[in-house]
């Protein structure tokens, strides 16, 4: 099985047994640029060649729902649709059943998620551009035109008559929605024995896999940072909103791209939303949907939706949760690291904690919609070349370790990878593809302040049928800001190392 190991993140368990108690064995895949981010798939299944075949058709499955209901190409049958005026249209029953799905959401949130949020949307970046926040009046139209009646449906007929010339999107859930078909194609492949889908933090869990899924901490987002909550999963699916990944800032202040389309508004209230459901699609609605309306809204709509339970972040810092998420709560805490303790440095010498190293990396794109993830290793090493801390881990299988030349030339650190079930799992706002982002916070596998000084930097990457590449740099953490940005190889694109004042994180 495919490992992604970070440091400090949540561990995942699988429980994967066949019918009748056959136990079966568990393969991960892992892809970039795939709708615009990563996924993961993981299946249950009796041997590779099965694994592959679900992989195939999971794979196959985006791929085919993208062409339906992708906003961002031209040719895809929504955006075909969206050409048309006044007329009926028969469409697939994919595109159907998603513009009912909005419908019947819009009407649910009183009006919070709305595919004509897009017109909100274009007004803010437009209003960005010109360095400037949406005047009152201009959201006045704005809402105006959103609150009209775009489309209507025939079920009978299944056709799809638009209206209006305002732009939509279907992106509110649409990645939930794609998910799900996804995890049912791989779930017909596999054999039925289970499968997990993420497709850039959006989960979708089906028969026997389980998992403990890491939620991300809207205020600490680095890939390697522990998450704030981790949830037990089965046979159910997450979704997580918030407005960390992205937005716009207008005369120094930062505006949410996650807008309210019954005020105009971005949103800022809530910064993180994330929903535990039966099914994707409302998992991804709502997720959404309580970014922008106020607790007491949500509390209301996940009351009204059985089995729903959700995690909201406010901008204060404080957590709401539903009533029934404490049943999701696994306990969490930082692995013990089975290396000895690095020497812990005298108060004089130590790490000053008012920095961090932040590590911001891009793997190259390969033109190849089935390129897998290369085997990666992110590590500090002292000026003896002892291992200090492991950042990250990504590999398949142990005898595989082998290909990251440097980073397993020691058994400690093999031992590192091996001794601590440290994968995760972990719901968030999606993230570009390709692109992760590290911290050390200057402290060692046993979780002490190493000393002040010289340290080496290495991001080691090995793909299959593909080359072998080794980043490193010698840099002096002493408390003097400095930022160092790599030379790029065919594996890493780009990669900045950026010694910073934390900012009071």
């Amino acid at each position: 099985m495919r490992k992604r190991v970070v440091c400090g993140a949540a561990a995942v368990a699988a429980v994967c047994l066949a019918p009748y108690g056959r136990p079966v064995r568990s393969f991960a895949f892992h892809h970039e640029n795939v709708l615009g981010t990563s996924v993961e798939i993981e299946v249950s299944a009796r041997d590779a060649g099965q694994a592959a075949m679900a992989e195939s058709a999971a794979l196959g499955e985006i791929d085919r729902c993208a062409k339906i209901l992708s906003a961002w190409d031209a040719s895809s049958e929504f955006s075909r649709w969206m050409r048309t005026s006044g007329e009926p249209v028969a469409v697939s029953r994919e595109l159907f059943d998603v513009l009912a799905l909005f419908e019947h959401w819009r009407a649910e949130t009183a009006g919070a998620l709305d595919p004509a949020a897009e017109a909100v949307t274009r007004l803010w970046k437009a209003s960005a551009a010109a360095g400037r926040v949406p005047t009152a009046e201009e959201r006045a139209e704005t809402v105006a035109l959103v609150r009209q009646t775009h489309y209507r449906l025939d079920p009978a007929a299944r056709t799809a008559t638009r209206f209006t010339a305002v732009p939509l999107a279907l992106n509110s859930f649409a990645k939930s929605y794609i998910a799900a078909r996804a995890a049912d194609a791989a779930t017909d492949a596999s054999g039925g024995d289970g499968v997990m889908i993420d497709i850039g933090g959006d989960i979708v869990l089906r028969g026997s896999v389980v998992k403990a899924v890491g939620i991300r901490d809207p205020r600490d987002n680095f890939d390697n940072a522990a998450p704030m909550e981790t949830v037990w999963v089965r046979d159910r699916a997450v979704a997580t909103s918030g407005d960390y990944k992205r937005g716009v800032e207008i005369a120094g202040r930062r505006y949410s791209h996650i807008v309210d389309p019954r005020t105009a508004e971005a949103a800022g209230a809530i910064i993180s939303s994330t929903v535990v459901a039966p099914d994707a699609s409302t998992a991804g609605a709502l997720a959404t949907a309580f970014s922008v309306m106020q607790p007491e809204e949500s509390a209301r709509v996940a009351a009204a939706n059985p089995g729903t339970e959700y995690l909201l972040v406010a901008a204060d810092g404080r957590r709401i949760a539903s009533p029934g998420w404490g049943s999701l709560r696994a306990q969490t805490g930082p692995a013990p690291s089975p290396l000895a303790a690095y020497a812990q440095a005298a108060p004089g010498e130590a790490w000053n904690t008012a920095f961090e190293l932040a590590i911001q990396f891009e793997l190259a794109r390969i033109d190849d919609r089935r390129y897998r993830r290369p085997y990666v290793a992110v590590w500090i090493e002292d000026k003896d070349r002892f291992p200090v801390r492991t950042l990250a881990l990504w590999y398949e299988k142990p005898r595989w370790l082998p290909d990251l030349k440097s980073w397993s030339h020691s058994d400690r650190l093999r031992s590192l990878a091996e001794g601590n079930d440290i994968t995760g799992t972990v719901s968030s706002a999606t993230r570009p593809p390709g692109k992760y982002s590290l911290k050390w916070d200057g402290k060692d596998n046993a979780g002490k302040l190493v000393k002040s000084g010289r340290y080496t930097v290495l991001i080691e990457a090995a793909r299959e049928h593909g080359t072998y590449q080794v980043m490193r740099s010698e840099m002096d953490f002493a408390g003097t800001p400095k930022q160092v940005t790599l030379a790029p190889n065919p594996e890493v694109a780009s990669a900045v190392l950026d010694y910073r004042k934390t900012n009071g994180r």
